[in-house]
């Protein structure tokens, strides 16, 4: 019996299931399985992977991942022309979809990415994450959504918000991720466990956002059971910051209130400076809000709770918490120290055994 190639698994799936998902804009099916059998003695041994959009494979992160041996399948949906850049996705057969429900947005910016890894189509995908544009459409797939610290690793972005990401499976695929890109490809291995419980604060709404009550009991319900599982030991007090929104506006858009930008940014870097003295994990809400309808969010921000460490620069991720009762994933964002991207990921794995990934 021949054994079937990761890379043309991962292939066979995108042409099988891409048509109803729509999360590929390209799929590069001669260079992939080309490339594959020199890949397969580097270390990460032919993994296929995606790119977030048109331009993902010549981002930072892909060549490092192609030089330790990862086989970039194709590259994924993005919002497209005249759409708005928080919601959609428009893929080569059309909208992109939420791989829960249909009828749902996967979120954005890095949409199909997230959907090309829940739907199990690779086992992870580049991102970036400018204010939640890797952790939201991870939460509403239900994968794991990593934003590195802000400058950690190269960056297009000239306004210093955009950060290089990652969506995987797992916590062990962003650790995989995280390991090649940072070292020279060196052999991959998981951070060293954290000692257990780990200290966190837990903030539902960080002081600002107005968050769906379902969503919140959502998460709360997580945080329960990491704390009952011996995971987590939650420490008093909240976390409560200055709404970041219209900081956040005039950073990225040059706006005139570059003052006001400042003494906000500076404020909430204060008092962020204050919680990781003493504790290492902030839990929140991914996003206040459900995955919407293709229609659009309203009014609501989805990335009230993400662009806040945008602004400040630490690492951010998300895992799987639940569903709310009408099948929409529910994510838990852990946020930890700036450069404290490995202990991170050693914190979200102890997580993760309480909350294992799910799968549609």
């Amino acid at each position: 019996m021949t054994r079937v190639s990761a890379v043309a698994r991962a292939l066979e799936r995108i042409d099988r299931l891409d048509p109803r998902l729509c999360a590929f804009t390209e799929v590069w099916h001669e260079a992939a399985l080309a490339h594959e059998p020199e890949a397969r003695l580097l270390p990460l041994a032919g993994l296929p992977f995606a790119v977030k959009g048109p331009a993902g494979i010549r981002s930072y992160a892909a060549r490092r991942l192609i030089a330790a041996g990862g086989v970039p399948v194709g590259a994924t949906s993005v919002p497209g022309p005249g759409t708005v850049w928080q919601t959609w996705g428009q893929g080569r057969h059309g909208r992109t979809v939420n791989p829960w429900r249909a009828d749902r947005t996967p979120g954005g910016s890095s949409a199909g990415s997230a959907v090309a890894v829940a739907a199990d189509l690779v086992e992870l995908a580049t991102g970036s994450d400018g204010a939640g544009s890797v952790r939201i459409p991870a939460a509403w797939c239900g994968v794991f959504g990593l934003k590195t610290t802000n400058g950690l690793l190269p960056s297009p972005d000239r306004s210093g918000l955009a950060a290089a990401g990652v969506i995987a499976r797992s916590v062990a695929g962003a650790e995989r991720y995280l390991r090649h890109v940072l070292d020279d490809c060196a052999p991959p291995t998981a951070p060293a466990p954290p000692p257990l419980p780990l200290p966190a604060v837990y903030s539902p709404d960080l002081g600002y956002a107005d968050v769906d009550p379902e969503v919140e009991a959502v998460v709360r319900g997580a945080v329960d059971r990491l704390v009952a599982a011996g995971a987590v030991t939650l420490l008093d007090g909240d976390c409560a910051l200055l709404d970041p929104a219209a900081a956040w506006i005039a950073i990225r858009g040059g706006g005139p209130d570059q003052d006001g930008a400042r003494s906000v940014r500076g404020e909430n870097d204060r008092r962020l400076d204050a919680l990781f003295a003493r504790t290492p994990l902030l839990l929140t809400p991914t996003t206040p809000n459900r995955p919407h309808g293709h229609e659009g969010p309203g009014d609501t921000y989805s990335t009230a709770l993400t662009w806040a460490f945008n602004l400040s620069g630490h690492p951010a991720a998300t895992l799987p918490a639940g569903f709310t009762r009408d099948g929409c994933p529910v994510g838990l964002q852990l946020v930890a120290g700036r450069g404290k991207d490995v202990p991170l990921l050693g914190m979200a794995r102890a997580a993760e055994t309480v909350l294992p990934p799910v799968r549609p």
